[in-house]
């Protein structure tokens, strides 16, 4: 049995008339015909009635034109999703982010943005540390990422750099260089001073860049703990275990037991916001998702910058 054999059965059924349905469905009259007897053969019942040229529906032939609409139905409704699928307007979407990420504005300005462009796609949101979000990229578990890490030692990823914010050293309240939260600070005079780092899986990126910029300024960070995220870094600075240096959108955390000073120009130091994806990504939906970011980020920096 085919689709065209339940489309012959229902247009016959509403006209009640072999020759109007053929007209109908722009077909000649006499295969028509042969169609309806062998769809007849085929479930083994008489769905007509006929009376000269009239025709009508048998008690069986009711019961199964209820059933065929039904299948219509839902093959139409089949169809016309995948359409949306296609072009991107219709499926989910799976997007992870790190508890740091997330703290930026513009990530959940991007996703709030595609929910209200897109509101036929399903947005599912998961947090996670770097590492297991990339992996889970790869995997095929998510479809991208917001990350501070860069994606170099994922064979199959690739990543757009939607902004590079700067980062602020982490003091607990009642540390000496707390005392001028306005002024920034040098590398250097955080010589001597107990670090909070992040511990690398695969290789982050972020502790190999805070362990250069300090040597560069003349000395080796010394470590008191290493904890897998940002957050967990400043609650410990709130502890008073020692200093961090995060990205400036965290300093909101732990306002009352943290005190964030900026680095001076010649100490700056920045870390990226990146949106990781599979490389050769096909899917309507995900492309659209990585040029809605891409717009955003544009128009946060400004005119004239332009997302790596």
């Amino acid at each position: 049995m085919e689709l065209r054999h339940l489309r012959y059965f229902v247009a016959v059924a509403e006209e009640e008339h072999m020759t109007r349905a053929a007209a109908r469905l722009c077909i000649q009259q006499p295969p028509l015909s042969q169609q309806i007897r062998a769809l007849e053969q085929e479930l083994g019942v008489q769905l007509f009635n006929r009376v000269g040229k009239r025709i009508e529906l048998s008690a069986a032939g009711k019961l199964f034109l209820g059933e065929a609409r039904e299948i219509l139905t839902h093959v139409e409704e089949a169809a016309q999703r995948v359409r949306r699928f296609d072009l991107g307007e219709e499926g989910r979407m799976r997007v992870g982010y790190t508890s740091s990420a997330s703290m930026h504005e513009l990530t959940p300005g991007i996703i709030r943005a595609f929910r209200a462009a897109h509101p036929l796609i399903s947005l599912e949101i998961e947090e996670g540390a770097a590492h297991d979000l990339l992996c889970a990229v790869e995997e095929e578990r998510i479809d991208a990422a917001f990350v501070r890490s860069p994606v170099s030692r994922y064979a199959t990823l690739d990543c757009i750099s939607l902004l590079h914010e700067s980062m602020v050293v982490a003091l607990p309240v009642r540390h000496r260089l707390a005392a001028q939260a306005g002024m920034g600070l040098e590398l250097a005079e955080l010589r001597d001073e107990p670090f909070i780092l992040y511990r690398q899986v695969n290789g982050s990126g972020i502790k190999d860049m805070l362990i250069t910029v300090c040597r560069k300024a003349g000395f080796e960070p010394q470590p008191v703990q290493e904890v897998h995220r940002m957050m967990a870094a400043i609650q410990l600075v709130a502890a008073g275990l020692g200093i961090s240096v995060v990205p400036q959108s965290l300093d909101s955390i732990q306002p009352k037991s943290v005190v964030y000073r900026p680095l001076r120009h010649d100490s700056a130091v920045t870390v990226p916001l990146n949106l990781a994806y599979r490389r050769h990504v096909d899917a309507q939906a995900i492309t659209r998702f990585i040029a809605l970011s891409k717009s955003l980020a544009q128009a946060l920096a400004g005119p004239g910058r332009r997302p790596d």
